[in-house]
C-alpha cells in the first residue's frame, strides 16, 4: 500500500476531528448557536449561520486564514477566556487559496487589538457592524471593504473630494435601493475614522530646516533660511495661518504600547531573554556583539528584558509606486523590533 495515501487519510481525519471540535465549542460558547460567524474562507466570519451551515462551508473553502483565536463571537463568559483553537489550522493538504481571508478582518482584528476601543463602546460596536455590514443584500461584499477599495482608488489616481461624492452617488443610485453606500465623501471618511489611526500634523520649514514645534511652535519664519513659515500668494501676499508645509507625524508611542495590549505579543516581547537558545550561534540579532555591548555599557537597560530593540531604516521613496510622487515627498522609516523572535 501507497505510505503516501495513508498520511493524506490521517491528515484528512485529523482535519475532520478538529473541525467537530471546534463546532462542538463554539455552538456551547456561544450566546445564539443559530447565528454563528462562519469561520470558512469564503465567509471569513462576516455572515452567520447555524452549525450544520458552517460545517459544510469548512469543508468545501476550509478556515479562513491564520483563524487561530476566538474573537468575533460573543461569548457566554468575558473576552479575557477565548480560546486558541488550534485545530483550526489548515490541513497540510488543503489548497491555500481556500483559506485566503478579507483584508477587513485584519482591519478589524487590528483595530480591537490596538486598545482604542471597548468592545461595549459605541464607537467599537459601529465599527464592527460597518465591517460585517454587507453592501446590500445578498452581496460578498461588506460596507467597510467597499469604501477602503474606493478610497484606495481614489488616492492612487488623486482624485478630488467633489469628484469622489459624484462617484458613490451614482453607484449608489445604480446599486440596490437597500445598499449602504455612504453617499458622499464626508461619510465615507466618517466610517473609517474608527480605525484608530493616530496622527500629528506639524508645520514644516519648507526646506526641511525646522519643525515649527517647541522653542519655534510661535515663529513666523525660519530663522536659518528665513522663509516665511505661511504660503505665499502669486501677487507676494502672505496666506497667514495656511502653513508651506506640513509633514504628518504617526506616533510611535502608542504603537509601543498595543505590543504589550495582547498576552501573546506581550510574551513574545521577551523571547529573547527568555525562550531564545543560547550555544554561542547566531541565530537572532541577541547572539551578536553589538547586543552584548549595548547590555555592557547601559546595564540598567539591558537588565529589563522587556524594552524594546530597534533597528531603523530609512530612505527618500515612494513605496506605493501610485503616481503620489508629483504631489508629496515621502520618506519612510522603517523599525524592526528585535526582541521578537526570527
Amino acid at each position: 500500500m501507497d505510505k503516501s495515501w495513508i498520511s493524506k487519510d490521517r491528515d484528512s481525519l485529523e482535519f475532520e476531528i478538529g473541525v467537530e471540535e471546534f463546532l462542538i465549542f463554539a455552538e456551547e460558547n456561544c450566546k445564539d448557536p443559530k447565528r454563528i460567524p462562519c469561520p470558512c474562507g469564503r465567509c471569513v466570519n462576516f455572515k452567520k449561520f447555524s452549525i450544520k451551515i458552517i460545517r459544510g462551508h469548512i469543508y468545501d473553502h476550509g478556515f479562513s486564514l491564520g483563524y487561530v483565536d476566538w474573537i468575533w463571537y460573543e461569548e457566554k463568559s468575558t473576552r479575557s477566556t477565548r480560546s486558541s483553537i488550534g485545530s483550526t489550522r489548515p490541513a497540510s493538504d488543503q489548497p491555500i487559496e481556500h483559506f485566503v481571508a478579507s483584508e477587513t478582518v485584519e482591519v478589524c482584528e487590528a483595530a480591537f487589538n490596538s486598545g482604542n476601543y471597548d468592545k461595549d463602546s459605541y464607537d467599537f460596536q459601529r465599527f464592527v457592524v460597518d465591517a460585517e455590514q454587507p453592501l446590500f443584500e445578498g452581496s460578498e461584499c461588506t460596507k467597510l471593504e467597499s469604501v477602503l477599495k474606493l478610497h484606495n482608488w481614489k488616492a492612487r489616481f488623486r482624485i478630488s473630494d467633489t469628484a469622489f461624492t459624484e462617484l458613490l452617488s451614482s453607484v449608489g443610485s445604480i446599486l440596490p435601493k437597500d445598499n449602504v453606500l455612504p453617499p458622499n465623501a464626508y461619510e465615507a471618511k466618517k466610517t473609517l475614522s474608527d480605525l484608530g489611526l493616530v496622527y500629528i500634523k506639524l508645520h514644516s520649514c519648507l526646506n526641511d530646516c525646522i519643525l515649527y514645534r517647541g522653542i519655534h511652535s510661535d515663529a513666523s519664519q525660519c530663522p536659518h533660511c528665513k522663509l516665511s513659515r505661511w504660503k505665499v500668494r502669486k501677487n507676494g501676499q502672505l496666506r497667514v495661518n495656511v502653513p508651506a508645509k506640513v509633514m504628518w507625524y504617526f506616533p510611535i508611542i502608542p504603537r509601543f504600547k498595543r505590543l504589550f495590549k495582547s498576552p501573546s505579543t506581550a510574551e513574545l516581547m521577551t523571547w529573547h531573554a527568555n525562550q531564545r537558545i543560547n550555544d554561542d550561534k547566531m541565530r537572532h540579532p541577541a547572539d551578536s556583539p553589538s547586543w552584548r555591548n549595548i547590555d555592557y555599557r547601559w546595564p540598567a537597560f539591558g537588565s529589563e528584558s522587556r524594552n524594546i530593540r530597534l533597528a531603523l531604516s530609512a530612505d527618500g521613496i515612494n513605496p506605493h509606486t501610485n503616481g503620489l510622487v508629483n504631489r508629496y515627498t515621502c520618506c519612510p522609516v522603517v523599525l524592526v523590533t528585535y526582541n521578537l523572535p526570527s
